[in-house]
């Protein structure tokens, strides 16, 4: 039996572009060895398709991280064995149906090309000049390209008929839906340390020690690096750029609109179809039967359908002089507009603003010269990487150039300074005592360098560093201690059928919290323990120094009598019925790769791994 060789034709342009793009890695004929890299029964997993997919991997990397990707990288991520299972387990489906007998006609091959737009003419209809010419451009001929689409297709219709007929059950979505869709009614309050009989007193000396030495985490400073640096930024160069007036006049002629603007007015616009619609209109607005409001919604449109926003006389076209010549907010109409006939509301008047040279001289002298000296930066970054290079350290790229050196003891608390830019912070928490300095570039257009003098351990601070939060972390844990205690007492007195109400606490009622809801001044596990109670139930949880006193008042269920709540449940059964497919299709592919005879050719995969290093 004749083997078939398994490929995807997918999207016939990106298929030709990763043609093209391989022949950049010199992965256009991978040559005589070997035709495949794994065979699946009686199906292919060609040496090209396997290369193809693993250079579109790259792409996609490139395109989620913004860096260039190597075929190292690829392997570092393991996304070259994810590649070849993938591809396998397209080929187990490809093995089957040619073992099943399964195939497609020739008028379906035909259509399903002829679908493509690829191929199409400049008026959207199949030609075959550009369908073979499409073909040869790619390296590919019309046989062997259909033969790959009944393929296609083929496989198609055996993952459809195993998911004929999958439907997840009603059971399952309507004990789902139930679940996620439930919403609970809660009264709540908070016992702060207003509702202690006594505050809190000072904790002793030795009790500090204890609770510092027991508790060393918020009292711990972070490993601390001693970072030396040569910095740049546009603001420092700026100072020493001079920028003459000619060319600040330039600049301020060239944005003339910004500085002198035109008197202007606020107005929205309602068009209608005919002249006779739009004169009724204005009729009835007179007549104070309707306002330009309600006018807008009988029509079915928002206020911010018809807002035009603030607009200049020459905005509106023949409408403008009637517009223009209210001094009052009012409507007019019927004007034409594009649109059609229009009735037009005026909301305001913006009068005319300008800002002289003289006014905008300053701002536009700043701003050409952090323009000009974001560039001047730009060309200095080769000259810095080159005394780099020459074992130039902070003081020397100091001493030769306009950056300014620095020293700074940073670690992830620390937000002064340099430590403001985030790129900063990104390489100062990458780099080591000996990483090597590179030029790295700032937000704003300024460039710095880093070397690492020294790393200071993680290391708890004396006790007489941390005095006042030791003993405000001390105060508030035994607040909240005793806050529990109180707050428990409150409990059982509820659970022994005071009412809440009778409580001298602040109540606080929130309905309809969804599951994945929250509530403002809760602990983050309110709405978990909210869910997780009955009806009528009473907890008390900690927060932050704080107690929390909560009662379940009601758990609703969603309302299947109402056509959004069916909407949505049927919706979600759709979604849920979509994992179940995946799921019964993952399971049969994998037991299809599982009952074939699969073999892996090292040999071929180690040849592509080589072309595309």
């Amino acid at each position: 039996m004749a083997k078939h060789k398994a490929k995807s034709t997918g999207t016939f342009v990106i298929m030709a572009l990763l043609i093209l793009g391989l022949a950049g890695f010199g992965v256009t004929n991978f040559g005589g060895a070997a035709g495949s890299v794994a065979t699946v029964g009686q199906a292919e997993v060609g040496i090209n398709d396997y290369a193809r997919a693993i250079f579109s991997r790259m792409q996609g990397l490139e395109r989620q991280t913004g860096q260039s990707v190597t075929f190292q990288d690829v392997r570092n991520f393991g996304l070259d064995s994810a590649v070849l299972a993938q591809l396998i387990n397209s080929a187990a489906v490809e093995n089957e149906a040619a073992t099943l007998g399964i195939s497609a006609g020739d008028e379906t091959v035909g259509d399903r090309i002829r679908s493509q737009s690829e191929f199409h003419d400049a008026s959207g209809e199949f030609d075959r000049q550009v369908y073979e010419f499409t073909l040869e451009r790619a390296g590919l001929n019309a046989s062997d390209f259909e033969a790959d689409v009944r393929k296609d297709v083929a496989e198609e219709l055996l993952r459809n008929a195993v998911l004929a007929g999958t439907q997840a059950p009603d059971i399952l979505v309507d004990t789902l839906f139930n679940h996620e869709r439930e919403t609970r009614d809660v009264t709540w309050a908070r016992l702060t340390a207003e509702n202690l009989d006594a505050p809190i007193p000072n904790p002793a000396e030795d009790e500090l020690a204890s609770y510092h030495r027991e508790n060393p985490d918020p009292f711990t400073r972070p490993e601390t690096k001693t970072i030396r640096y040569a910095l740049l930024t546009p603001d420092d160069l700026a100072q020493q750029i001079d920028v003459d007036d000619e060319q600040l006049r330039a600049l301020y002629d060239s944005r003339i609109g910004e500085f002198v603007q035109p008197e202007r007015r606020l107005v929205e616009r309602l068009v209608f179809t005919t002249d006779t619609q739009a004169a009724a209109a204005r009729t009835r607005i007179d007549s104070n039967e309707i306002s330009f409001d309600a006018l807008v919604a009988e029509r079915g449109l928002d206020l911010s359908d018809v807002d035009l926003g603030d607009v200049a006389e020459e905005s509106l076209g023949e409408a403008a002089a009637e517009i223009f010549a209210l001094e009052a907010p009012g409507v007019v109409g019927p004007l034409p507009s594009e649109l059609g006939p229009a009735l037009y509301r005026m909301n305001g008047i913006l009068a005319s603003q300008e800002t002289t040279f003289e006014d905008a001289r300053e701002a536009l002298r700043q701003e050409a010269a952090l323009d000009r000296a974001r560039r001047q930066i730009l060309e200095l970054v080769p000259d810095v990487e080159d005394l780099l290079a020459g074992g130039a350290d902070m003081a020397m790229l100091a001493e030769r150039t306009d950056m300014k050196e620095g020293r700074i003891e940073w670690n992830e608390d620390v937000f002064d300074g340099i430590a403001a830019y985030a790129a900063f912070r990104a390489a100062g928490a990458q780099a080591r005592t000996d990483t090597f300095p590179e030029v790295v570039e700032l937000e704003d257009g300024g460039i710095f360098a880093m070397t690492v003098d020294e790393i200071h351990e993680p290391e708890l601070r004396p006790l007489s560093d941390v005095r006042e939060e030791v003993t405000a972390a001390l105060i508030r844990t035994r607040t909240e201690e005793a806050l529990m205690v109180q707050a428990e007492e409150l409990a059982d007195q509820l659970r022994a059928g005071r009412e809440m109400a009778a409580l001298d606490l602040e109540l606080v009622s929130d309905r309809d919290l969804p599951r994945n809801g929250f509530v403002d001044g809760t602990a983050p596990g309110f709405i978990e323990a909210l869910f997780d109670m009955r009806r009528d139930e009473i907890r008390v949880l900690p927060f932050d120094g704080e107690a929390l006193l909560m009662r379940l008042d009601t758990i609703t269920k969603p309302d299947l009598g109402s056509p959004d709540t069916v909407a949505e449940r049927d919706a979600f059964a759709t979604w849920i019925g979509t994992g179940l497919s995946g799921g019964i299709l993952n399971a049969y592919t994998q037991a299809l790769v599982e009952q074939a005879e699969v073999e892996v050719d090292q040999a071929a995969l180690n040849a592509v791994h080589a072309q595309l290093r």
